[in-house]
């Protein structure tokens, strides 16, 4: 039977406390919205106009349009469905490869814990980004590969965390009962030990979505992510580039992405001030 840590944080940590908290969740509760209505919200985001080309903002195209007279405001929204599921799928697969080789190696020690740390440790000195490009140029531009370029960099961070939790709660007096009672090593590990190391690691994981989503769309922006024309925010600010003398391309993708990036740090305030692992 799984058994609380009085130590762990718990999900309680969520609830914002302060108006730039609560500012943090607003702000990604309405991107998630505005991505889940989008198709309501917005036209077609592909639909282009050959005489609305590189229309400035005005009532007709809130945003604009591009170099191929598609309206900027729709493709922002549409957008958000691509560049928002990156981030979680990124954070999502980094933590279910990095959790488990962590807490085995916490939990078994010995020539798997080695193994394990090893490898994190050569990740962890090579430039993160500069890897991630060379994986997701070896397995071809897609969106597949910019997940798992960048997910490949980011678990050994997971296996890390989890095997210091591991290491700390193996010895505590209710994992040492459990063993006491004829518990299996696998049953003490998956249902005792990682559910209690479990809230520190999803703490970590919603601090890191801002990052994972930033990371997808620069290998977006680098073309090695989505591919156009359909709308993402990085792929929208590098098609952009093209014609600098149209602001409002770029202006508004950016401004979508830095202000949920924004908003993920100021949520993360949550768990700053009340202390990650206290």
């Amino acid at each position: 039977m799984t058994r609380p840590v009085e130590s762990a944080p718990g999900l309680r940590l969520f609830r914002p406390t302060t108006p730039g908290q609560w500012a943090g969740l607003s702000i990604i509760a309405l991107w998630v919205l505005l991505a889940v209505l989008a198709t309501v919200l917005s036209a077609d985001p592909l639909a282009q106009q050959t005489a609305d080309r590189l229309q400035g903002p005005s009532l007709a195209h809130l945003f604009g349009t591009d170099q191929l007279g598609r309206d900027v405001f729709s493709r922002v929204l549409q957008g958000g469905r691509a560049t928002l599921p990156i981030g979680v799928s990124i954070v999502l697969l980094a933590t279910l490869v990095g959790v488990p080789l962590g807490a085995l190696a916490g939990f078994v020690r010995g020539w798997l814990d080695e193994a394990v740390m090893r490898v994190a440790d050569l990740l962890f000195a090579l430039p993160a980004l500069v890897l991630a490009l060379a994986i997701a140029a070896a397995l071809g531009p897609s969106v597949s590969s910019a997940v798992i370029a960048i997910a490949a960099v980011m678990w050994p961070r997971y296996a890390r965390l989890a095997r210091g939790q591991v290491l700390t709660l193996r010895r505590r007096e209710f994992v040492l009962a459990d063993r006491a009672t004829g518990a299996s090593p696998a049953q003490v590990l998956w249902q005792t030990v990682l559910p209690n190391a479990a809230p520190v690691v999803t703490l970590v994981a919603v601090l890191d979505l801002g990052t994972a989503t930033l990371a997808g769309a620069t290998l977006s922006f680098l073309g090695l992510g989505v591919q156009p024309p359909t709308p993402e925010w990085g792929a929208m600010v590098s098609t952009a580039v093209q014609t600098p003398e149209a602001w409002w391309s770029s202006l508004f993708p950016g401004l979508a992405l830095v202000s949920f990036v924004v908003a993920v740090n100021l949520y993360g305030q949550v768990f700053d001030r009340k202390g990650l692992g206290r």
